[in-house]
């Protein structure tokens, strides 16, 4: 198992452009990858760059093979389909939302010889790991931008699930707006959904008509910065770049 850790440790590294490699990428003959992904790959956001990453490392290493199922419900329908891709041969599977967590150990143990992965969980087994980036730094960060702007001292917030990862960064977003203008109010409206565009745009007009002339977000599709936009509301994105 150790070398698809450090295979893994490779990708990782690769994938977010965090180091340069001094070596050529290491071929890893016949292995392969599954990936669960809880939105489509084309939503723009949290999907679409795990999505990114995947191909990057089918480009990186030589040998490697991916297998992939989008807009996996979270619940009984992903412990399905990760015991699909182990059929299929995967000796190792990204499970990729926090919602899939019971289900990863509940496979894992069935599964003893492969490596599980799971995204923002916190639940761990001899053949499951776990990872997450500390985005509420860059979330800090950005509500030190969201406090200095804001005129009406309120900034909305869709968020998709009252879970620990949501949290965490609508707090580190609510305390840079704080340090910026200690006036600033963040309102949260809880979406219960990774994915859903009718939904954040609901929300996020309900925020803009509440005088929110500000908004961030924690949700995986670009409608929230469509909706701002329309109504000429500054906002923050998430994920990835939704300028466009």
């Amino acid at each position: 198992m150790n070398k698809w850790v450090w295979l893994l440790i490779l990708v990782v590294f690769f994938a977010m452009g965090s180091v340069a490699l001094a070596f050529d990428p290491i071929p890893a003959e016949d292995l392969k990858i599954g990936f669960v992904f809880v939105g489509p790959v084309g939503d723009g956001g949290w999907s679409y760059m795990h999505d990114q990453g995947r191909q990057a490392i089918e480009k990186a290493f030589p040998g490697v093979t991916t297998m992939y199922a989008e807009s996996v419900p979270e619940g009984p329908d992903c412990a399905r389909v990760m015991e699909q891709f182990v059929r299929n041969g995967a000796q190792l599977v990204f499970a990729t939302s926090f919602g899939y967590m019971d289900q990863v150990i509940e496979v894992a143990k069935k599964y003893p010889d492969v490596v599980f992965m799971h995204c923002s969980g916190y639940k761990m087994a001899d053949n499951v790991g776990l990872y997450f980036g500390r985005m509420y730094q860059a979330r800090y960060l950005s509500g030190l931008v969201a406090g200095s702007m804001t005129k009406s001292n309120i900034i909305g917030f869709p968020a998709a699930h009252p879970i620990p990862e949501v949290i965490r960064m609508i707090n580190a977003f609510t305390l840079g707006a704080r340090k910026a203008n200690p006036d600033a109010r963040v309102k949260v409206v809880w979406l219960y959904s990774w994915f859903d565009p009718g939904k954040e745009k609901e929300a996020t007009k309900a925020l803009i008509d509440a005088g929110a002339d500000m908004i961030g977000m924690h949700a995986d599709s670009g409608s929230t910065p469509q909706t701002a936009e329309e109504s000429g509301v500054y906002v923050i994105g998430y994920n990835n770049d939704m300028s466009s």
